[in-house]
């Protein structure tokens, strides 16, 4: 990805990185960490598999959409911001640059240190004749029964390859004199999901500890399997096909069913690419695209392996050594020893960080409320939600007690459509009120509310958060949750689930920050007040993190503000479509981008107010989608205390230059190296806020 140049920055007013590029380089910051010797090395490992996770869902669905726009007509075409034909071809361009880089990085990298580190990734060529031995038993005993080898022939005019799913294409030959007859093709897919994992340990001998790819244990195994053969030459191939959902939001409709059919319908969306081994034969990847209709517009060189993203189940041979020092969940400072989370938060708010600090108190304060008699109803708004859900249970059990539940259930939430779906139906069978048809909007807020009836008088706590009610993801997404029961939010809180519940936007929202309603406004009011500021000679400045920053009318007033001197420091982890440091245009931005352990989840939006500093946690990045098309929450911080953890947070990761990158990627090299950390040294300033006494430490549930 290159910045504008100042040539081009003359031709065009304001400059705009090209959004796919912008993400195919975050996605580059991913490998970088697998290349990091710094980094433990099963830990590099797992991020060659994030990188590979990440570009299958891109090809899934942002090159598929590319697609799309370039099946559309000419004129329509040209009202665009990007020529789709042109951002194809630079995609296409920079994800094959990316995908050698990758192969040189497992090669020349990752292998050779693995067998340093007495871990031998075996091929079928390597195996002594033990091994060989074991592996053929492995072969008959596990892996064979589950293997349906599909002969192709003249008959077959379609075969149709499973989305994501890793085949073998087999090259076929008989034993005859001659030796003259035409080669078979088979294709085989090979049973990762019935394995359950895409490897298969080795017996360990002396201290060397074997592993193989259960791709090489089928290759070593093709005689035996296809035993009126006597040569193979086996390839792999996989599919990505079009993962975005075709779905027309309706003010009426069954919106569940329509995500189901949609659903389905993905299984057997086109193909966005065929990824093939670039030594497969050309006459072998002609009978596979003959017989898949795949053309060569789809076809995508890669390796001899595919969906490195199995490398997630790479076996850890029970080596903590090569993994990250574990970092164990801390107790909040003062929540842990408050024997209810609804008393206690009506004594004051509670800001909890993920995740450095635990889950459970989300969890407890679902619990709890399912189980106080004196709470009459819950709202909470799902996105993504773990499989085994504890807070989607807490609330099947308060609606089968009786409270007035109401849920948000986002059906749209991509990828995890599945699992929503589940707990809808588990929701509404106990009575609780479901709410997923929401026209033309996706509620991505991440909010609950809670009411008690105190002596007559019902009082409403409240969940604010940037991260999902997900257990699972919470140990890996760093995000901040606010717990609240301020009459200023809470009001505003019971505004928004009204809404859901009667579609009314005439509803006034005094304090949050809610998309599409006033967010934009007031983050524009926010900026042209620094703006003014800046022009009258006080001091000015924003910092603004998010996971990501497209949405051009926001870029352009940060470029106004930058004009006005004001200074804006961006950390956005993600995609950034803004180009700093463009004189007379952006030199007062800069931007920095954090990838380390965590996922850096969290939106913070700081503005300086001469002095009086406004500080507002969001939901939303400043995406149009997000700003425009979706059902985002912003809350302000009004707890000094709270505002002193946030600020302490971000001015780390201000400091950070051992994971902090520039905009093209380079790492952050100041002039004074200080080694600071960002996520080691948050961890360590939240363990010091823990009163002396408490046992900092507690494992999640």
């Amino acid at each position: 990805m290159k910045p504008v140049t100042e040539t081009e920055h003359k031709k065009a007013q304001e400059p705009f990185i090209n959004r796919e590029l912008s993400w195919l380089a975050f996605n580059y910051r991913v490998l970088q960490e697998a290349k990091d010797k710094r980094v433990p090395l099963l830990e590099r490992v797992k991020f060659m598999a994030i990188f590979s996770s990440n570009l299958d869902e891109y090809f899934k669905v942002r090159v598929a959409t590319l697609k799309r726009l370039i099946k559309l007509k000419k004129k329509t075409r040209q009202k665009l911001s990007d020529d789709p034909t042109d951002t194809f071809e630079q995609v296409i361009q920079e994800v094959k640059r990316q995908q050698e880089e990758f192969g040189k990085v497992f090669r020349e990298g990752i292998l050779p240190d693995l067998h340093q580190a007495n871990i031998h990734l075996l091929t079928e060529h390597d195996l002594n004749a033990e091994q060989g031995k074991w592996v053929q038993q492995y072969f008959e005993e596990t892996l064979q029964p589950l293997l349906l080898p599909i002969i192709l022939d003249d008959t077959e005019t379609h075969l149709f390859l499973h989305d994501q799913t890793v085949y073998l294409a087999i090259c076929l030959s008989e034993p005859t004199d001659e030796n003259t007859k035409p080669a078979k093709v088979a294709m085989l897919e090979i049973p990762t999901k019935k394995l359950g994992s895409r490897f298969v340990k080795l017996p360990t001998v002396d201290g060397q500890r074997y592993v193989m790819f259960i791709d090489d244990v089928i290759r070593y195994c093709l005689p035996h399997l296809f035993p009126a053969y006597n040569k193979f030459e086996a390839h792999a191939v996989k599919v990505s096909r079009d993962a975005e959902l075709d779905i027309e939001e309706e003010v009426s409709g069954n919106m569940m069913a329509k995500i189901m059919r949609s659903l389905k319908k993905r299984e057997n969306g086109y193909p966005a690419r065929l990824l093939y081994d670039p030594e497969t034969p050309q006459a072998l990847l002609g009978a596979i695209m003959a017989h898949t209709g795949v053309t060569e517009e789809e076809l995508v060189e890669g390796s001899k392996y595919h969906n490195f993203r199995d490398f997630f189940g790479f076996p850890d041979f029970n080596m903590p050594d090569f993994k990250y020092k574990p970092q164990p969940t801390l107790v909040h400072p003062w929540l842990e020893q408050e024997p209810n989370m609804l008393e206690a938060i009506k004594k004051r708010d509670a800001l909890v960080h993920y995740p450095y600090q635990s889950f459970d108190y989300v969890l407890r304060l679902f619990r709890e409320a399912a189980d106080d008699p004196k709470v009459t109803a819950m709202s909470a708004t799902l996105y993504r939600v773990a499989n085994n859900s504890a807070i989607a249970k807490a609330l099947v059990k308060a609606a089968k007690r009786g409270k007035l539940v109401t849920v948000v259930v986002e059906l749209k939430a991509r990828f995890d459509e599945e699992s929503n779906i589940f707990w809808a139906g588990k929701l509404q069978k106990a009575g609780a009120t479901v709410i997923f048809d929401i026209p033309d909007l996706k509620v991505h807020s991440k909010l609950g509310l809670i009411t008690r009836n105190e002596n007559g008088k019902l009082i409403n706590y409240a969940y604010l958060s940037t991260g999902n009610y997900n257990e699972d993801t919470a140990t890996t997404y760093a995000d901040h949750a606010l717990f609240t029961s301020d009459t200023r939010l809470t009001k505003d809180v019971e505004q928004v689930f009204n809404f859901f519940i009667d579609r009314q936007t005439n509803k006034e929202f005094k304090h949050l920050l809610v998309a599409p309603f006033n967010m934009r406004e007031r983050f524009v009011e926010l900026i042209d007040r620094e703006i003014k500021n800046a022009k009258k000679g006080l001091p000015a400045s924003m910092t603004l993190k998010m996971n990501a920053l497209q949405d051009g009318r926001m870029i352009k007033k940060l470029y106004k503000a930058s004009q006005a001197g004001v200074k804006v420091q961006l950390l956005v982890r993600g995609i950034c479509c803004l180009v700093p440091g463009v004189e007379g245009l952006s030199e007062n931005i800069t931007v920095r981008s954090i990838v380390d352990r965590y996922l850096e989840h969290a939106r913070v939006y700081i503005f300086h107010n001469n002095g009086k500093e406004e500080y507002y946690i969001a939901s939303a990045d400043w995406m149009t989608r997000n700003l425009n098309r979706r059902i985002e929450v912003g809350f302000p911080l009004l707890q000094p205390e709270l505002v002193e953890e946030v600020q302490h947070i971000i001015d780390l990761q201000l400091t950070d230059d051992t994971k902090t990158r520039n905009i093209d990627n380079s790492y952050v090299q100041p002039p004074a190296p200080t080694n600071i950390r960002a996520q080691y040294e948050t961890y360590n300033y939240l363990r010091s806020l823990i009163p002396e006494g408490i046992n900092p430490e507690r494992k999640q549930e």
